[in-house]
């Protein structure tokens, strides 16, 4: 399997300034054999996933659209443009999961398939095809040495997309039984519509919440949380809220200030943050 799974790194420029290696973008590749192997897992996942993912996951799963979700986001803001009552201001958070796929730890993934009932055999092979690897860097054409990661998803894996759906049901799991226990009470399109606590659209997801000092910190302890168990980290020079049109300007700054994320004005630039 270790031959099987030899991958070379390409690093990409992604700016002009290339001082640090934030400024790059690692490609994978991987062996052809390794390929027909991830497609074959991938492809048995693919039955499954849309009976183990949750609806707030809208992307890689097949019959379901990642649209969906970006209608439904619009649909909520739209809402909380035409606010006027001051009696309850919400918000929505828009955030930007650090070097996602690079962050994810390997026995979060293990426990969070386990949890939904994969096979014990099924998830030592997928553990296998991730923790097997071994890489070197291209440099100018000459290959380096080789070393192995501890954690991480690769990017351009087959299996990847798939794997990352799993890790996103550990936050969904906080989002929902802090809901069941009443620490966040989400937000609505209108009185009869159904509860909205989270979207989720790749490694981005937007969670709304009432602007209330519980909701707040609620939220705040379900990302530490999270970032604990999971390993993920959110960028928070790139995650921004969004705030309905009855909710002052103090404390919006309060949220902001706790959350330590950007206060956005535009709506349309909420999805664009992370660009």
């Amino acid at each position: 399997m270790d031959e099987i799974n030899k991958t070379e790194i390409v690093l990409i420029p992604k700016t002009v300034n290339l001082n640090n290696l934030k400024n790059f973008r690692p490609i994978i590749l991987c062996t052809v054999i390794y390929k027909i192997i991830a497609k074959v897992v991938a492809n048995r996942l693919q039955n499954v996933l849309d009976d183990c993912i949750d609806d707030a996951q809208s992307a890689f799963v097949p019959r379901r659209l990642i649209s969906d979700n970006v209608l439904l986001a619009y649909e909520i803001l739209h809402s909380f443009k035409n606010k006027r009552s001051r009696r309850r201001g919400f918000m929505a958070l828009k955030l930007d999961m650090s070097k996602a796929y690079d962050r994810v730890e390997w026995p979060f993934l293990k426990g969070m398939m386990s949890k939904m009932g994969f096979a014990e055999l099924f998830i030592d092979s997928i553990l296998r095809c991730i923790n097997s690897v071994h890489y070197s860097i291209l440099i100018n054409g000459e290959e380096g040495l080789d070393f192995k990661a501890m954690r991480e998803l690769r990017q351009g894996d087959l299996l990847s997309p798939y794997l990352f759906l799993f890790c996103g049901e550990g936050l969904l799991a906080l989002m929902k039984l802090a809901s069941q226990e009443r620490n966040i009470c989400g937000a609505k399109v209108c009185r009869s519509s159904p509860t909205i606590t989270h979207l989720m659209f790749a490694d981005d997801c937007i969670l709304y919440e009432e602007v209330t000092n519980r909701g707040i910190n609620a939220i705040k302890d379900i990302l530490m949380e999270y970032e604990v168990c999971s390993g993920q980290c959110v960028n928070f020079e790139k995650s921004t809220a969004f705030f309905s049109s009855n909710v002052i300007d103090r404390d919006k700054d309060l949220a902001c200030q706790v959350l330590k994320v950007r206060c956005s004005t535009d709506p349309v630039k909420l999805f664009g943050a992370s660009k």
